[in-house]
């Protein structure tokens, strides 16, 4: 038998010629049809998605210049002078990033303990039983709760801080959860193998496990980071909303969810108007932190 012959062949011939009969007249029109119906779920899905964003970007688009990203907005009615929402953009930036610094950290590790530590003990249990509930709770229970615990308490007034921490409660079972799931998704040979190089636990945790899940763990965090972009209940409880720029962190401050919230309740048309390149510039900011995380996840990699 020649060395070009098919592998198959020089293992047994005949099964080679089982490989290469043709599927039955049935087999095969069920195998197309299946493909055409996961193709036309998939079209269904995608739909209301696409209808969204060419909406938000048809609408918003008309409105988008250089003023919106660099001035305040301007009185309702007013036409002659420069109208933006800088200030919300900003304030957006600071109360997601201290979200962010708040949650991120605290579910990472409260994933690596679920899945590397505590996953068949009972505190693992119990703290997976409460992560779960919690991603559960509408977002405005999660305000009520930081205007609670920050602002009846005197611990801060209405500020950045109180919308942050607003936010930080809404990201950590995210963040905890999809940690989880990332880390359970390594094999377990992998894990076999740092030990047998010596690694105790710990190092075999942090260097191989976190390490190879890194990319399905910045997917889980960009989820939490958009559902916290795009939150209005939660600010109205907390950080209310300001039309100058952001004075520190611990004052009331504007976030772009709130002022949508607030121009599409307008009477001025206008401000409608807004509305819809808001929610544009919002999309895009979300898109630009999607895009810059991966792009760093992968020159990691």
């Amino acid at each position: 038998m020649s060395d070009s012959s098919p592998i198959v062949e020089k293992i047994d011939p005949s099964l080679a010629a089982e490989l290469r009969r043709p599927l039955p007249t049935y087999r095969a029109f069920f195998n197309s049809g299946m493909t055409a119906i996961a193709l036309i779920l998939t079209a269904l899905a995608i739909l209301p998605l696409g209808s969204i964003l060419l909406e938000i970007l048809l609408r918003g688009w008309q409105n988008l210049n250089w003023d919106v990203f660099t001035n305040l907005p301007a009185p309702a009615g007013v036409t002659d002078v420069p109208n933006g929402f800088g200030n919300a953009i900003l304030g957006t930036l600071m109360m997601v990033g201290i979200a962010s610094a708040i949650a991120i950290p605290v579910g990472v590790l409260t994933g690596i303990f679920l899945s590397e530590f505590g996953r068949n003990t009972a505190i693992g249990s119990s703290i997976r039983f409460i992560i779960t509930i919690l991603t559960g709770i509408p977002s405005i229970i999660a305000g009520v709760f930081a205007y609670g615990v920050l602002i009846l308490n005197k611990v801060t007034q209405f500020s950045a801080v109180a919308g942050g921490f607003a936010l930080a409660v809404i990201m950590l079972p995210i963040v905890a959860l999809t940690t989880e799931e990332a880390l359970k998704l390594i094999p377990n040979h992998q894990r076999l193998g740092s030990a047998a190089l010596g690694a105790n636990r710990l190092q075999t945790t942090f260097r191989i496990v976190v390490a190879s899940a890194i990319p399905a763990i910045t997917t889980g965090v960009l989820l939490a980071v958009a559902r916290a972009a795009g939150e209005t209940a939660p600010l109205l409880f907390t950080a209310l909303f300001s039309i100058s720029w952001p004075d520190g962190l611990f004052n009331p401050t504007p976030a772009l969810s709130v002022l949508i919230y607030n121009y599409a309740n307008s009477p001025d048309i206008g401000q409608n108007q807004m509305a819809w390149t808001a929610a544009l510039v919002l999309v895009g900011l979300v898109l630009c932190i999607s895009i810059i995380s991966r792009m760093a996840t992968r020159r990691r990699q």
